[in-house]
Order: C-alpha cells, then sequence, then structure tokens
C-alpha cells in the first residue's frame, strides 16, 4: 500500500502535497480548533475527576494517554460509545514489540479496523452531514475540486497518528522533566500563565518525535559532505532543539527560556505540522486544569515505563502521586 494512503500529505511532495493540505486547511482551520478549546477543558476535567479519586495513579493510562485521543475524536465526530474501541486501536497502531525492529501483525490489524471504522464514518457524513471536521472535510472545496473519500480517511488516519501519540508524550515528558526540575516548576505552581513556557521548553528539551525521514531532491553539501539525489536523510529534531549555536545551555531544562521561532519539534517549511496549535492547546489546558487541583507530585521513577520505538519518545506508563490542592 503507498504510504500516502494511510500517512495522508505527510508523504507527498507539492503539488500533489499543496493540493490536499490546502484543501484539508479549508476544514482544519484554527478558529475550528479555538471553538473547541470549551469541550477540551471540559474532557479534562472529565479525566482528572476519576483519576484524582486516588491520590497514586498512573499519569498516562488515566489521564494524558486519555484526553488527545478523546479530543481527536470529539474533532471528528466519533460517537462518545464508540471511543474507547478507537482509542484501543489507535493504540494498537502505534504498538511495538521490544527488539522486534517489524511493525507487528496486531499493528497492521487495527491499522486495517481502523480505516473500515473510517471509511463507514466518512459514507454516513455523505448521508447526513453534521457539524464534525469530517463533515467539513467533505465539503472543502477549490475551484471545483474537493477531497476523495480515501483522502479524507488517511487525513483522520494521520489525525490518530500524529495527533493522539505524540500529544500524549508531550504532557508525559512535560510531567517527567518538570519533576526532574523541580526549581524550574516551583513558578509554575504560582503563576499558572507560565504553563505554555512549560509546554515549550518540553517541546524543545525531549520532542516527541526525534526522527523524520526526507528523500533528497537534488544533490546538495552541507559541512562539507555530498550527499547524492534519490538518497534517504534522517533529520534529528531532537538533536537540533539542542544545538548550542542556536541555544544557550541546550542541556539545560530551562522553563522561560527564549525559544521563540528557533523551535522545530513541529518541523518547519512547508510540511510544518499543521495540528501545532492543537497540540499547544490540548497541552496548556490539560496541566493547566491539573494544576488547578494539585499542588505538588512524585513520580515513581523506578516503575515507568517508556515506550518502544525508534521515533517516538515518551512513556507508556508514569506513575505519580499527587498532592491535593
Amino acid at each position: 500500500m503507498p504510504t500516502y494512503r494511510v500517512m495522508s500529505f505527510l508523504a507527498m511532495d507539492d503539488p500533489a502535497h499543496l493540493r490536499l493540505r490546502t484543501l484539508v486547511s479549508k476544514g482544519f482551520t484554527p478558529r475550528r480548533i479555538r471553538e473547541l478549546e470549551p469541550r477540551v477543558t471540559e474532557l479534562a476535567v472529565q479525566h482528572l475527576d476519576t483519576a484524582l479519586q486516588s491520590e497514586s495513579f498512573d499519569y498516562i493510562t488515566e489521564f494524558a494517554g486519555k484526553l488527545p485521543m478523546d479530543v481527536i475524536s470529539e474533532l471528528m465526530g466519533v460517537p462518545e460509545p464508540d471511543r474507547a474501541r478507537i482509542r484501543e486501536l489507535a493504540d494498537g497502531v502505534m504498538h511495538r514489540d521490544e527488539g522486534l525492529p517489524d511493525v507487528p501483525h496486531s499493528a497492521i490489524q487495527a491499522s486495517a479496523d481502523l480505516m473500515v471504522y473510517y471509511a463507514d464514518m466518512v459514507k454516513q457524513r455523505r448521508r447526513k452531514p453534521t457539524e464534525d471536521l469530517t463533515s467539513a472535510l467533505l465539503e472543502a472545496e477549490i475551484d471545483g475540486d474537493h477531497l476523495a473519500d480515501d483522502e479524507i480517511m488517511a487525513f483522520l488516519f494521520l489525525m490518530v497518528v500524529a495527533g493522539n501519540e505524540t500529544t500524549t508524550k508531550l504532557l508525559g515528558n512535560a510531567a517527567y522533566w518538570g519533576y526532574k526540575n523541580p526549581d524550574q516548576l516551583a513558578p509554575v505552581y504560582e503563576d499558572h500563565s507560565r504553563i505554555p513556557l512549560w509546554v515549550e521548553e518540553t517541546l524543545r528539551y525531549d520532542n516527541s518525535s526525534q526522527i523524520l525521514a526526507r528523500r533528497v531532491a537534488e544533490d546538495i553539501t552541507m559541512y562539507d559532505t555530498t550527499i547524492s539525489v534519490d538518497s534517504t536523510m534522517l533529520l534529528l529534531p531532537g538533536s537540533a532543539n539542542r544545538d548550542e549555536r542556536v541555544f544557550d545551555d541546550p542541556d539545560e531544562y530551562l522553563i522561560g527560556r527564549d525559544i521563540g521561532s528557533k523551535l522545530v519539534s513541529f518541523g518547519s517549511g512547508a510540511h510544518f505540522c499543521l495540528g501545532a496549535h492543537l497540540a499547544r492547546m490540548e497541552a496548556r489546558v490539560a496541566l493547566t486544569e491539573l494544576f488547578k487541583r494539585i499542588r505538588g507530585y512524585e513520580i515513581d521513577e523506578e516503575a515507568a515505563v517508556r515506550v518502544h520505538s525508534s521515533n517516538v519518545r515518551g512513556f507508556a506508563y508514569l506513575p505519580i502521586t499527587v498532592k491535593a490542592v
């Protein structure tokens, strides 16, 4: 199966990339994300109400792993009774067995099941449009050009992979590095307006996506090394975000440092992450709601488990004990 069938415009070059991204952008607008924020807050509060019934719980399982998938489902228009199953399939798509390089059969099956679900959802929206992203993508039009059903399905699948897993890892990494740097987190407890700064430093210091693959379009020479056309180049955002030529003391976790446009966690140029504003909003809302309810937390580092992945960096389990307000 061609990669673009499941990864949408992420696996395309212009002009196909520009066409598809422009059409998708008609539905996936900043305004739609802004209007979603109150619902994101409600979802965050619901999950925290459950998680905080105990002072000790797994931060990923009970909160950071649930919220992003629910937000994506809310955006797409997945009915609430289906969301637990969709979250389970999304987790299955990303599962990798420790020590094995191949994608397991269970992940392939989960991918197929997700695509079947989204195909049915697109058909339903064609018959009866609603107010969700799926319907907006069906209605998107530029000079008579519309998205085909398989293009919409590929984008919905991309949202699950890129918009769910990476945000979960962002929330986990923020909690972990905040705990490891209590002097940096202390001012955040006192002033919640610093939470976006916490998010940005986490994106820089330990971003979810560590590797991007690109095909070299023409011979290029960088730092006295010539890379031939059609070579595959691996770009390392995690390394770029620690470049001492760009950031002072790059290996220090400093909430509030000057980052600005120097961050490369969401890529750059034509392929800049379309969901960057959604990820930032989710993280800000989630951490703000958490800090309204607690005045401190401890992480059981010995019980924490990282994901097995060559690309995604973060936690599968992150047990914490909180001090409620």
